[in-house]
């Protein structure tokens, strides 16, 4: 049976940290950034308003910082390879991020089948957050059922992978799912928890047996 795997960003393929932390370190805003996560985690500001606080905070920012917070980043071991495996069994994979796109769509270079983030402009910055480009946690749920009329798989063939809050409504929406490295709330909601490095010990929990031949 073809299946889809959707797996979130922050948290879960990058251990302990996020995507837009791994950028803020290489223009040494750590402390800056952190105050604005707080703020997204506690729900004191909306997705659109981090997008544009971090906007504001970027406004040095350049490729090369991209490429050294992608390269440098906390990943999970063994990431490419589960994307080959689950591309070998003839299934598909996406990442469904609320970070920028422009971090996100790197992954593609490693296998992934789909890869998206929040629209923002392209670096170095000359224009404003367009609101209607960042994702919420409804938006995760709205990509997945587009992804699956694209793949032709239905919502209950789909494996969803994620570690806060933000992936609650999309776990809400599939009928398996693994809480990685996630907090409490998470954990409760999903089929399977790990807590770990390695995203093949993840993979595991959820492999389908092969076809008999």
């Amino acid at each position: 049976m073809t299946r889809l795997h959707l797996f979130d960003l922050d948290g879960t393929l990058l251990h302990g940290s996020a995507a837009p932390l791994e950028i803020s370190r290489q223009l040494g805003l750590d402390a800056e950034i952190v105050r604005v996560e707080r703020a997204f985690a506690a729900e004191e500001i909306s997705p659109v308003d981090f997008a544009r606080q971090v906007h504001a905070l970027w406004s040095r920012l350049t490729e090369a910082h991209v490429e050294a917070a992608f390269r440098t980043a906390p990943w999970l071991d063994g990431i490419a390879e589960v994307w080959a495996e689950i591309r070998a069994r003839g299934e598909k994979s996406a990442v469904i991020s609320l970070s920028p796109d422009f971090f996100v769509r790197r992954l593609l270079e490693w296998g992934v089948d789909a890869a998206f983030g929040s629209r923002f402009p392209e670096v170095p910055f000359r224009t404003p957050v367009d609101p209607a480009g960042i994702l919420s946690p409804r938006a995760k749920v709205d990509i997945a059922y587009e992804l699956c009329d694209e793949f032709g798989v239905t919502p209950e063939q789909c494996v969803a992978y994620g570690d806060s809050r933000s992936d609650a409504e999309l776990f809400a929406a599939v009928p398996v799912s693994v809480a990685v490295n996630a907090d409490e709330h998470l954990r409760g909601l999903a089929s399977f928890a790990y807590t770990g490095r390695d995203l093949r010990r993840v993979y595991d929990l959820v492999r389908a047996p092969r076809p008999l031949a």
